[in-house]
């Protein structure tokens, strides 16, 4: 029985992994549960999974759910709310799906503790990769992607010799304003970005396939999951979004990892591998299947995967400007304070006008990541 803790249960990634475990409830056994401040939502998975803990990061939606609950279940808050839920004895595994930088904190305690970590916060390796996967081989851990292009791409890895990989190639679906130009994309609205043409998926994760943002931090990811250089990873737009990543071999072969565009797929293959079990996700069916295509990315009009090869490349403290200055632009977005083409040139500014830190220690990292989060509101909201 794998004993789990889900950090971010309410959202897209925390309800298809508790759709999982529902299927597989004599392998897998709910411990822990964390939300933001979804208190009611987060009840009902408490009276349906009856963990042994369930923690809010909100303090007043804590104690709403205290003033009501009377169950067994332990209630915790804050940031120390979710570090003991991540690190408890109760546990050996830690989906950790918080959103954005939130998530960087909790993962690195649980991985000091011993935890195996199922990984859907990419902004977590973004951010501080080499501290995190050094302290994992450390501790002997194993981080296993949720992502569907890093799951496609770890099982195109499978059993093969790193050394005689020639490319990593990482899909993408283009987002829905593929195809278009920059002078289409200067009043589009939020509504608009949140059309995504394949997945649901949460509102900034949204964003940041149209802006091809998101690709870009799965770029820097999968450069720390499975340490290859940059110029061995290479974006290619798959509009039908069936092919979820392919890894290119120094003799030409090419392995892809296809499937449905469900994420139960990924998070059940994090939780169960090594065994591969049945899956609620709706199989592909190739007598009805008929195009699959294939584009170069316009990174000229999509500047967020330029920008975070860029970042990537320059290493240090500079992943964690980018991602921190993207997540207040898109939350600026959303709230319709700024357009959709502000989001580049934001992110472009708060990257050139900082000074990298080589190789900064994880406190440096929460320090910049505090002080450009500032700046960027004070620009944003004139405050």
């Amino acid at each position: 029985m794998k004993k789990i803790a889900v950090l971010g249960s309410t959202g897209s990634i925390g309800t298809q992994t508790l759709d999982v475990v529902r299927n597989h409830s004599d392998f897998l056994k709910i411990e822990v549960l964390a939300a933001n401040n979804n208190d009611e939502l987060l009840e009902q998975q408490i009276n349906e999974f009856k963990p042994a803990m369930a923690i809010l990061h909100n303090k007043e939606a804590y104690e709403k759910l205290k003033a009501r609950y009377v169950g067994e279940t332990k209630l915790y808050y804050g940031e120390e709310g979710l570090i003991e839920g991540a690190t408890t004895d109760k546990i050996d595994t830690v989906v950790t799906s918080l959103m954005g930088f939130a998530g960087l904190r909790p993962t690195m305690r649980a991985i000091e503790a011993g935890k195996n970590i199922a990984l859907a916060n990419k902004e977590t390796l973004v951010v501080a990769g080499d501290l995190v996967m050094k302290k994992a081989r450390e501790k002997q851990i194993e981080i296993m992607p949720i992502d569907s292009e890093h799951g496609a791409l770890f099982q195109c890895l499978h059993g093969e010799d790193m050394n005689k990989v020639d490319k990593l190639l990482v899909t993408a679906s283009g987002g829905p304003f593929r195809g278009k130009k920059i002078e289409d994309l200067k009043n589009v609205s939020v509504k608009q970005c949140l059309s995504h043409p394949t997945w649901k998926m949460g509102r900034k994760i949204t964003i940041d396939s149209a802006s091809l943002m998101n690709k870009g931090l799965e770029v820097i990811e999968a450069k720390q999951l499975y340490n290859v250089d940059y110029d061995k990873i290479q974006v290619v737009v798959h509009p039908q979004s069936i092919i979820h990543s392919m890894v290119q071999y120094v003799d030409g072969s090419v392995i892809a990892q296809l499937g449905s565009t469900d994420m139960r797929l990924p998070i059940q293959y994090a939780l169960t591998y090594p065994e591969r079990m049945v899956c609620p996700a709706e199989k592909l069916d190739f007598w009805q299947m008929k195009d699959l295509t294939f584009e170069k990315p316009d990174t000229d009009t999509f500047r967020g995967l330029a920008l975070a090869y860029e970042a990537g490349k320059i290493g240090g403290s500079m992943p964690c400007v980018m991602n921190a200055t993207n997540e207040i632009a898109v939350e600026a977005f959303l709230n319709e304070k700024i357009s959709f083409l502000d989001i580049y040139d934001i992110i472009e500014e708060a990257m050139q006008s900082h000074i990298t830190l080589i190789e900064p220690e994880l406190e440096d990292l929460f320090e910049i990541d505090s002080n450009i989060r500032k700046q960027v509101k004070e620009k944003i909201y004139k405050c």
